[in-house]
């Protein structure tokens, strides 16, 4: 007759209890650390609208750099640890002041205490105008798809349907070169502001299609949650696939 050693019995139940725990154990570290890594390091957002066009286009996946501007507590404003405020020329993403729900991404403009005119194409900061340099005229569909631009380098700006002409510039917000772009022959307000402390102005490179600062006011430094870093994944909508060339390219 064979007995059944119990001994051996508990040793295997053991054994397989302790496997299943360290599986656990190693799924809860790693969720901890994605989640902690979310929180405080890096985010993924979704380009949801044209307003960063020629910048970013709508299904542009990019990783936001939320450690650049401090540490804050998950899901409040408020911020334990300062490292640096937003710089002129940055592309933030905040939660909009006017629907809290939502994140919004802009580029920084005005700083606090800063004085700003806009006058159609041009913008005057503190009595300095932001230098641009106008680099095509897109007349056509296929122009506005692929621009070959003064330095040589080329440039891809998405149709834009019901534009009939528009103007592409390079502009120079403090370290920030970057290109705007504007509606052809369109009338646009004049605007003179003074930024609060505390407080930024901020307004999409697609300046003729962008609901930003100059629609809904300033944005709080409290609600600026971190600055865009590089595309990591970008989706075409229009023409159907992947825009393969835009994957890990540097925003700026």
């Amino acid at each position: 007759m064979n007995y059944v050693n119990m001994k051996d019995v508990k040793l295997v139940a053991t054994k397989r209890k302790s496997k299943t725990r360290e599986y656990i154990e190693s799924f809860a570290v790693a969720a901890l650390v994605a989640l902690t890594v979310r929180a405080f390091v890096i985010e993924a957002f979704k380009i949801p609208s044209g307003s960063m066009i020629p910048t970013l286009s709508i299904g542009d996946h990019i990783f936001v750099n939320k450690f650049i501007y401090g540490l804050r507590i998950p899901f409040t404003k408020i911020r334990f640890l300062d490292i640096s405020d937003p710089k002129r020329g940055d592309i933030a993403v905040f939660i909009y002041p006017v629907d809290e729900s939502k994140d919004f991404i802009k580029r920084v403009v005005g700083m606090p205490g800063d004085r700003i005119h806009i006058d159609g194409e041009n913008v005057t900061i503190n009595g300095n105008p932001v230098p641009k340099t106008i680099l095509a005229v897109a007349k056509d569909p296929a122009d506005k798809r692929r621009l070959l631009v003064t330095n040589g380098m080329t440039h891809t700006i998405p149709f834009i349907r019901g534009w009939d002409e528009l103007n592409v510039y390079e502009e120079k917000l403090g370290e920030a070169n970057h290109l705007v772009q504007y509606e052809e022959n369109l009338e646009r307000e004049s605007y003179d502001i003074v930024v609060p402390p505390n407080q930024f102005f901020v307004m999409g490179d697609n300046r003729d299609n962008s609901a930003d600062s100059r629609e809904w006011g300033f944005v709080p430094r409290e609600n600026i949650k971190g600055k865009a870093m590089f595309v990591w994944l970008s989706l075409d909508h229009d023409q159907g696939g992947l825009r393969w060339r835009e994957f890990g390219r540097w925003v700026r």
